[in-house]
């Protein structure tokens, strides 16, 4: 039986329109602040990014575990995952801001920089560029070849496509945990190329999972609330809400842990990335972040009632997509704007953004089944219940 999603030409407009607002955002932007506009280029690349990227590794975990309550809404992280090329053509096209943004791209600072002379085999633009080329085109192919095989088994049934996904699910889940931690390390910790944390790259990669395992549950109950996944139960959503009630203690652990063994090292080169942002503005960001990304999913969710209840969730989620916006705001802004501004290009931006984001998630779930026929666990899926 087939179980479509039709997007509506409502809904596609206003996509269009969110990403026209995204372009003339930018245009306005660089015409009157090009600095600030190519940090928000970069915050909201990585942004859009962090969420396929949680949605690729939530979506390999459940193959690799033989997850069978999930099977049934596997399409959400495939459509998500689909948004990875687009990034990669961002990234690509952020060469032409190299120089706003990043320090060590500037020759006459390295000269007169010992420790960025030493960085420059690894920190220099072409061989940054082929990590890009490389972590995207890993990415991609993985991600295109493993909806291929889901497709797959959804038109021929049986086993034979199910453990090839739960195979090449674990080369992926490798390639992403490793590429994604150099990617993070080359994106965001080389804003500031004299400061280094052994932890960053493990707070990035959880922070994706996070807000990935958030978005997914969040666009599952909102085609739940549109006539869609009539089988989504409160067991189901117990389930979604352990992944983003675990992610969010492992996320404050990691930012404990990093900001704990800092403060207590006091080494100069380690403790200026958190003295130049624990002043006005930056000092808040810096509780808010813990409050959003940590304390109130972790108190809200805990309880069983409310890990199980639609009108709970989806507050929170929202309040997660905040505060993932505003942890990559607070490492960007002080190494690249070098003070707190938040206005209409910040708005204008991420609408355009998220236009772009809903516009492939839709698209890409409208190509196959909304719910997998032939998934060898999709009786247990829809049986879900505890």
């Amino acid at each position: 039986m087939e179980n479509k999603l039709v997007v509506s030409n409502k809904f596609k407009m206003l996509t269009y329109v969110l990403i026209g607002i995204g372009v003339l955002s930018f245009i306005l932007g660089f015409i009157f602040d090009a600095k600030r506009t190519w940090a928000n280029y970069l915050l909201n690349n990585y942004y859009f990014l962090m969420l396929a990227i949680g949605a690729a590794f939530f979506g390999a975990i459940q193959y690799i575990a033989n997850a069978g309550w999930s099977a049934a809404f596997k399409r959400i992280p495939e459509a998500m995952v689909a948004y990875i090329p687009f990034a990669g053509v961002f990234f690509l096209i952020m060469f032409f801001g190299m120089h706003s943004i990043f320090e060590w791209t500037h020759d006459e600072v390295v000269q007169h920089d010992h420790l960025l002379q030493h960085k420059s085999p690894y920190l220099n633009i072409p061989f940054f560029f082929a990590r890009v080329v490389v972590f995207f085109g890993a990415w991609t192919l993985l991600s295109k070849y493993l909806r291929k095989i889901s497709l797959k088994e959804d038109e021929v049934g049986g086993m034979e496509y199910f453990h090839k996904s739960e195979f090449y699910s674990k080369v992926f889940i490798f390639v992403i945990a490793f590429s994604f931690s150099i990617f993070a390390v080359d994106m965001l910790m080389s804003l500031e190329p004299h400061w280094f944390s052994t932890l960053f790259a493990g707070k990035s990669f959880i922070a994706a999972f996070l807000h990935g395992s958030s978005v997914i549950t969040l666009i599952i109950i909102i085609l739940a609330r549109t006539g869609h996944f009539d089988l989504l139960n409160r067991s189901h959503l117990h389930d979604f809400t352990r992944y983003i009630f675990m992610t969010s203690i492992i996320w404050g652990y990691f930012n404990f842990a990093e900001f704990m063994l800092i403060w207590y090292g006091n080494i100069p080169e380690e403790t200026s990335w958190f003295v130049h942002r624990w002043d006005g503005a930056y000092k808040v960001l810096f509780f808010a972040n813990i409050l959003i990304n940590w304390f109130i999913p972790f108190i809200v969710l805990m309880p069983r009632k409310t890990s199980r209840s639609k009108l709970i969730i989806t507050p929170v989620i929202i309040l997660l997509m905040i505060g993932q916006y505003t942890e990559l705001y607070y490492i960007i802004w002080p190494a690249t704007v070098h003070e707190a501004k938040f206005g209409l290009l910040e708005i204008g931006t991420f609408v355009g953004y998220l236009g772009l984001f809903a516009w492939v998630v839709s698209t890409w779930l409208a190509k196959a089944n909304l719910v997998p026929k032939n998934h060898p666990y999709m009786e247990e899926s829809v049986y879900h219940h505890f």
